[in-house]
C-alpha cells in the first residue's frame, strides 16, 4: 500500500454545501494483508470504480474523499470498535468494543469471510495487527471526512453528505435482503429517515426516477456507520447513502467496465448538479 490511505478529489474546500465519499473503492493491497485467498477474490467487497463514476461531479465544487485501501482489509464504514472476536487471537479485544452484529456474517471492521462463506485468513489476527490497521486506515479516513463535513457546515451553515457505494445485482449467500434477491438500480439509505431531511431523500429519488432508474429506499440497505456518525438533520447535517447496482456499469464476473459506464457517469454528474441546485435553493429559503 502507498503511504496515503485516503485521497481527496476536487477542491480542497467545498465550494457548495456538498461532500461526497467513497469508502469502498480502494484496491491498494497492503503487504501485511496475509490473506489466504487471492486479490481477485478479495475485490469481491469492492465498490468497483465508484470513485471514478463520481469524479467528474467534483468539478461542480463538491470534494470527493476516497479510501485507497481495500474494504476487505478494513471497512471504514464500521465503528472502530466493531470487532469480530472470532477473528482475534485469544477471542478477547482489550479496547472499546462496539459490536454491530455484522460479525455474525464475518463483515465487521475487519472482514473474516467472503460472501460465499470462505475464510479470508488461515489464522486469527493479533490485537496489535488490528490496532495498526485502525491507526493507519480507519482513523485518517474518519478524521478527514469529519473535517470536510465540519468545515463545510461552518462555511455554509449546512452540509449535505453523499456516502457513495455500489451493490451486486442479486443478493449473495450472505447478502442483505436474502440470497438470490434482485436489487433495484439504486438504493437510497437514510436509516429510516434519521440521517437526513426526508425531503432530501425524496428529491434524490425523484431525480433518479425521472432518468428512468428504479429506486428503492432503505431496502435492503439503510446505511451504516458513515451516515450514522456524522448526521444531525436538526443541525443542518444531512447524510444519505447511495447504492448503485453494479449491472449498470460493469461485468460482475470479470470486474471490467462495460458500455453503460459512460452513461451512468454522466447521469451521476447531472444528479450531483441537481443536488447542488437543491441545497442552494434550501439555503436561500432558510
Amino acid at each position: 500500500m502507498t503511504s496515503r490511505p485516503v485521497v481527496q478529489h476536487g477542491p480542497e474546500a467545498a465550494k457548495v454545501p456538498l461532500v461526497l465519499d467513497s469508502p469502498h473503492s480502494g484496491r491498494d493491497f497492503p503487504a501485511d494483508f496475509d490473506a489466504a485467498v487471492t486479490e481477485f477474490d478479495l475485490r469481491e467487497g469492492e465498490d468497483c470504480y465508484v470513485d471514478e463514476l463520481y469524479a467528474p461531479a467534483t468539478e461542480l465544487g463538491a470534494p470527493l474523499l476516497a479510501a485507497l485501501f481495500p474494504r476487505t482489509y478494513l471497512d471504514p464504514n464500521r465503528h472502530r470498535g466493531d470487532i469480530d472476536l472470532e477473528l482475534i487471537e485469544g477471542g478477547h479485544w482489550p479496547h472499546e468494543h462496539v459490536p454491530s452484529g455484522k460479525s455474525r456474517i464475518g463483515k465487521a471492521l475487519v472482514w473474516r469471510t467472503l460472501d460465499d462463506g470462505r475464510a479470508i485468513y488461515a489464522r486469527r489476527l493479533k490485537v496489535d495487527e488490528v490496532v495498526a490497521r485502525i491507526d493507519r486506515c480507519h482513523a485518517p479516513y474518519h478524521q478527514r471526512l469529519r473535517t470536510l463535513l465540519d468545515e463545510t457546515h461552518s462555511r455554509f451553515g449546512a452540509v449535505y453528505h453523499l456516502n457513495c457505494h455500489s451493490m451486486p445485482a442479486v443478493g449473495g449467500k450472505q447478502g442483505e435482503g436474502g440470497e438470490g434477491r434482485p436489487r433495484a438500480d439504486f438504493v437510497l439509505g437514510d436509516r429510516d429517515g434519521t440521517t437526513c431531511d426526508p425531503s432530501f431523500t425524496e428529491f434524490v429519488r425523484a431525480t433518479l426516477a425521472a432518468m428512468g432508474y428504479e429506486v428503492a429506499i432503505n431496502e435492503p440497505y439503510k446505511g451504516v456507520e458513515l451516515v450514522r456518525a456524522y448526521s444531525d438533520p436538526g443541525a443542518g447535517r444531512h447524510s444519505l447513502q447511495v447504492e448503485i447496482n453494479k449491472k449498470l456499469y460493469m461485468d460482475e464476473a470479470t470486474r471490467a467496465r462495460h458500455g453503460g459506464f459512460d452513461r451512468l457517469q454522466a447521469d451521476l454528474t447531472a444528479v450531483v448538479a441537481a443536488i447542488a441546485d437543491f441545497v442552494a435553493h434550501r439555503r436561500r429559503g432558510a
